[in-house]
């Protein structure tokens, strides 16, 4: 099955190889690629510990482990590894990192290459990047290696008829955080016992955000008393929808879009469907001489994002209409009621606020039109929600604290 593997490692690479002569994103990966594994510098004297994340929104997730981390371990190097161009391409400069790269395709001897380089003493990885020959030379070098914020579906090919090898594969980590007991008892059911529940560090993160977040003053100039639906990480359905119930609703309100693709062509298509002179873009707010005449902004920029949703009555999370919905937690955090699109079924924190009455989930305009009419206008609707965003935030703090704990008992 290892064999079988790898040739599938080969196809992808392959089909990685001919993307990049059109693809963006497929070409930067090759360039990185080409880069490694002897562009590694030597580390400072000292152990390294291996971070890998598939992409940003997992590299956030590693963030509150990495930094607690390096805290406690002021002498170790810090090396991180990307799958993703979105992860690597936004944070190849980090601070905290003493070496940053992408992750070479997971072959045997690439796997061999990159280990021998960097001689981790400790690997971590997070969520759900299963790389297996990566995980067997470190498994045969004897380096403690962990995974978290892992969630497992029966749906999963691990636990299908064909899954045994790579089920045995996950009895090479040396323990394995899951998010929830479903997970676990998952794991535990096939034979996977070196597993606990830490939760999602991603609270942490979103906690640690929302504690310094900055605040925009020409923002709070924009909005003045105005109620404010924020629509953040939108597509094109979800401002459609949006632009349905701004076309219904008959009180004053202000909305902040902030796209998950900032492209010229899309803000003048957010533009054209909410009307032109009803919106100015971030990037022209200070100059605005006429500051009560536009009624919706356009964020046009990047990283602002998770500090904009303290200015949100309601917060509208983009991307239920497409693969899945994108970050709730840094709305919750600011105890805002969430409403998103149908394809929400694959987050556990979006199953959870909703069954608690703090997030909305709609199929039809119509229906994101009565969700939002009755945050809006039911001030004991809108508080009860607000509270249960705020009390689950905080009953979900401190995976990472769980996390280090069982890391470090292992050193001792």
């Amino acid at each position: 099955m290892r064999t079988l593997y790898t040739a599938g490692i080969y196809l992808y690479t392959l089909g990685v190889r001919i993307a990049s002569i059109w693809n963006v994103k497929a070409k930067q990966m090759c360039a990185g690629w080409k880069q490694l594994p002897d562009s590694i510098p030597q580390l400072s004297q000292g152990p390294t510990a291996w971070f890998h994340a598939a992409s940003l929104g997992e590299f956030e997730q590693a963030r509150p482990v990495l930094e607690s981390f390096r805290v406690l371990h002021p002498d170790y190097n810090i090396c991180i590894s990307f799958f993703s161009p979105s992860g690597f391409e936004i944070r190849k400069n980090y601070a905290n990192a003493d070496y940053i790269c992408y992750l070479p395709m997971d072959t045997r001897r690439n796997a061999r290459a990159f280990v021998q380089r960097i001689k981790p003493a400790v690997a971590f990885f997070v969520k759900y990047d299963f790389w297996f020959n990566y995980l067997n030379e470190l498994h045969k070098r004897q380096v403690p290696t962990y995974i978290f914020s892992a969630i497992f579906r029966p749906s999963q090919y691990f636990f299908k008829w064909y899954g045994g090898w790579f089920r045995k594969q996950l009895g090479h980590y040396t323990h394995l955080f899951v998010q929830n007991d479903e997970s676990l008892q998952l794991l535990r059911n096939h034979g996977i016992s070196q597993c606990s529940v830490a939760g999602d560090t991603r609270f942490d993160r979103v906690n640690d955000i929302a504690q310094a977040s900055k605040r925009f003053p020409e923002i709070e100039t924009f909005i003045g008393d105005s109620p404010v639906l924020m629509a953040g990480s939108s597509w094109e359905p979800d401002e459609a929808n949006i632009k349905y119930f701004l076309d219904n609703y008959p009180r004053e309100l202000k909305l902040i879009v902030a796209p998950h693709v900032i492209s010229d062509s899309h803000i003048n298509a957010i533009e054209h469907l909410f009307g032109a002179e009803r919106c100015i873009r971030y990037s022209q707010l200070k100059a605005d001489t006429t500051p009560n005449k536009h009624k919706i902004l356009i964020i046009d920029n990047m990283g602002m994002l998770s500090s904009l949703y303290r200015y949100a009555t309601v917060a509208y999370i983009g991307g239920g209409f497409g693969r899945g919905i994108h970050n709730i937690l840094e709305a919750i955090t600011f105890g805002k009621p969430v409403c998103f699109g149908p394809n929400h079924l694959k987050f556990q924190e979006a199953k959870d606020i909703i069954a608690r009455k703090g997030g909305f989930a709609y199929h039809t305009a119509q229906e994101l039109n009565i969700i939002l009419t009755r945050l809006f206008d039911d001030k004991e609707t809108y508080h009860h929600a607000s509270q249960v965003c705020t009390d689950y935030l905080s009953e979900n703090l401190g995976a990472t604290q769980q996390i280090l704990n069982l890391v470090e008992q292992h050193r001792q």
